[in-house]
């Protein structure tokens, strides 16, 4: 995220009366609900100091962060509104965004997740029970006493296997409906055979059945699927939490008088007021007013520019310093911001079709699994004159013994494995398959401004300034929210008597010392010619104008990263919104031959998409709203933690803190996974090549077939743990 993106944030939205809130009432008190996001947030002090300071605020019922989500939930008695809560978070030293929570609120849960654990647990127990009983029976018990214990098992299991089985059932189901064999079908038979048997053996006074066999498969297959699911979900839809960004009120003006209404009730030609610090929440063009205005979200320009009257605004950027009233040229999903999220679901989806190792291994695995079941119970029905009995049981071992379990786990597995190495590095896996498309990556795409580098501006000449220039500048920077502004009061801490001090929107402030006048601001409002680089200028009575010089800081580890990656022969690009020389500056800083400048996000998607049409594996690196599209449009993706969070949704994987060095570990560790994965595979196969023909001439009860299926089930999960 840039500095202007970030001190743009910190006060926004003005425009928006209550986003991300609901009003309850309880007797005659008056309640409401508002959630805002802290991208911040990171550790059990800011919880703490983020939630003391809301509560000392009048009017302020409760408050709660949830550091997972990054998000502040606050009650109150109504009288507080969502701009002095920001403007209060702000004082803490915390930026915040408003959210829509309708819009979020199909995002919140993770109910699958939750049934499959509980589903593991109800089998675990269910396992656990039936083994108990299983050690009698092994131990000798006959007749009677044997089948009353295979009756004990029969009901535990039977309701175990039918609540416990049911996402495999449903999936089997489905590709049958659909007319394939996918690796759920197996396995469904496999359970479904093993408790028939077991069923029949109980109630015709049979030696063994294998209720425990039936348990023990549905829970080794649900550990893999939880794994499974555990690494592939992805919170949220990028594109929903675009939406979520976007302002669901504004103030319009209607026969001079100001009006709070939906932005869905609005239209092209309405007059809409845009307070400093507000989100614009329509494209539109100035009418009146002056002010500056951070459109870093869409175009990551690193600096605030001066807008007025003629100049065209758009939905997302933020309103810095002076009061607006725009009229509007589009609203709704016409929108800039609307145009954004659409470019992100279509490219996610694109990016959707990407088939994992697993899935591509199974489609050609489940059928020959049924065609050696069927020829096992075939020739043992002609061999033994028609013992559909014992026929049954070497084709349930065959479908046992070969039941898929160790492939389901041959990925999850691994991807468990290296996201744990990974996180400890700081870096969070999202994606099931982003380990397989990361060991694919050719071309590195970084975008700039919150990235490669911090997005906070630091000045460079301080101390060739004189004392008496320097407090004086900073004196007049305080009172500013321009992100130069603040980058020098923070930097240098002495100050002075400066008196009349005035910002004027999209100039700078003014003020008198020592009854001199003093500006401090853009070159031409205090008489001075602009150069390439990045400066502020001071100006104290008739003197010359003084200027102080700024440059991003790089993000720790980016040298590093960048020499390493050409080091390993990576085509290296730098995608930016910002202007040419802060670009080129930076391109040359770091030794990155290929740079484009003053780039819009649909550019960057469409740069993005280019490459990968021509064939190419694409990692992109990026943290801001207008990166979300290229993010989704690559093979893979990485977003730094200080990122928005549609551009971290959008994204496979986090950079968790501010050195960016471990996306080269990501790199090495993804090629490492993929080796494993193959190994894995290697080995379920090897084991079937050995364990099939043992069980295809019956020398395998189902049991021994669940035994032989959950050893190599542990053995894909040892040889994955190698990468710890």
């Amino acid at each position: 995220m840039s500095a202007t993106e970030y001190q743009g944030a910190v006060a926004c939205p003005g425009c928006a009366a209550t986003p991300g809130a609901a009003t309850t009432a309880s007797g005659a008190a008056r309640r409401e609900e508002v959630v805002l996001s802290l991208p911040g947030v990171h550790c059990a002090g800011c919880i703490s100091t983020v939630e003391r300071g809301l509560k000392a605020l009048p009017g302020i019922a409760d408050a709660r962060v949830n550091l997972t989500m990054k998000r502040a939930r606050i009650h109150h008695d109504g009288t507080r509104t969502v701009e002095d809560l920001i403007a209060a978070l702000e004082k803490l030293g915390y930026e915040a965004l408003p959210l829509d929570m309708v819009a979020l609120s199909s995002t919140e849960t993770d109910r699958v997740g939750r049934e499959l654990l509980m589903r593991l647990g109800v089998s675990f127990f269910a396992m656990m029970n039936i083994m108990l009983l299983s050690v009698a029976v092994w131990s000798g018990a006959a007749d009677a006493t044997r089948d009353l214990f295979h009756m004990i098992s029969g009901a535990i299991a039977l309701p175990t296997v039918i609540f416990a089985g049911q996402p495999f059932f449903k999936s089997a189901w489905a590709s049958l409906k659909a007319g394939r064999l996918g690796m759920d079908v197996p396995i469904s038979l496999a359970i479904i055979l093993a408790s028939s048997i077991s069923v029949y053996e109980t109630f015709n006074s049979g030696h063994h059945a294998y209720f425990d066999a039936a348990v023990m498969l549905t829970f080794f297959l649900l550990g893999g699927r939880y794994l499974d699911h555990r690494t592939r979900a992805v919170a949220r839809s990028a594109a929903q939490e675009l939406a979520a960004l976007e302002v669901p009120r504004a103030m319009v003006l209607r026969d001079g008088v100001e009006e709070m209404v939906a932005v869905s009730t609005l239209s092209v030609g309405d007059l809409v007021v845009i307070r400093p610090g507000g989100r614009v929440p329509v494209d539109g063009v100035v009418t009146e007013g002056a002010s500056e205005i951070d459109r870093s979200l869409l175009t990551g320009e690193s600096l605030p520019v001066p807008t007025g009257p003629g100049k065209a605004v758009a939905a997302g950027e933020v309103n810095l310093t002076g009061r607006l009233t725009l009229r509007v040229t589009a609203a709704g999903k016409d929108t800039s911001l609307a145009r954004m999220a659409e470019l992100v679901a279509v490219a996610e989806e694109a990016r959707n079709t990407y088939t994992s190792l697993a899935d591509r291994a199974a489609r050609a695995y489940s059928p020959l699994v049924h065609i050696l079941s069927f020829t096992a119970f075939g020739v043992w029905m002609w061999i033994t004159g028609g013992d559909l009995r014992f026929a049954i049981n070497i084709s349930a071992a065959v479908l046992i013994i070969t039941c898929p379990c160790a492939l389901g786990l041959a990925v999850p597995a691994v991807v468990t494995a290296a996201s744990g190495k990974l996180f400890r590095a700081g870096l969070l896996i999202k994606s099931g398959t982003a380990l397989e498309r990361l060991a694919t990556v050719d071309t590195v795409v970084f975008d700039k401004t919150g990235t490669l580098t911090l997005g906070r501006p630091e000045p460079l000449n301080l101390p060739g300034i004189a004392p008496e220039s320097r407090a004086v500048a900073a004196t007049l920077a305080a009172i500013s929210s321009h992100p130069l502004a603040q980058a020098l009061a923070e930097a240098e801490q002495d100050r002075t008597q400066v008196e009349e001090i005035r910002e004027v929107p999209g100039y700078g402030i003014e003020g008198r010392w020592q009854g001199t006048p003093v500006r401090l601001g853009r070159a031409a409002w205090v008489g001075a010619t602009g150069g390439a680089l990045t400066a502020t200028w001071l100006r104290i009575g008739s003197d010359a104008p003084i200027p102080f010089t700024f440059a991003d800081r790089l993000r720790p580890g980016a040298e590093d990263l960048v020499r390493g990656l050409m080091a390993q022969g990576m085509e290296v690009h730098l995608l930016s919104g910002d202007v040419a020389p802060a670009v080129e500056d930076l391109a040359k800083r770091l030794s990155i031959p290929h740079w484009q400048a003053e780039i819009l996000p649909e550019g960057k998607a469409a740069f993005v998409s280019g490459l990968v049409a021509e064939g190419r594996s694409v990692l992109m690196v990026g943290d801001g709203l207008n990166d979300t599209g290229a993010l989704a449009a690559a093979t893979v993706s990485i977003s730094p933690a200080s990122a928005l969070d549609a551009a971290r949704v959008a994204s496979d994987i986090v950079l968790m803190g501010q050195d960016i060095a471990p996306v080269s570990d990501a790199l090495r560790i993804s090629r490492q996974s993929v080796k494993r994965i193959r190994e894995n595979f290697a080995i379920s196969f090897g084991y079937n090549i050995v364990a099939v023909p043992v069980a295809l001439v019956g020398l395998a009860s189902p049991l021994l077939a669940a035994l032989a299926m959950s050893i190599s089930s542990i053995t894909v999960t040892l040889n994955a743990l190698r990468l710890k």
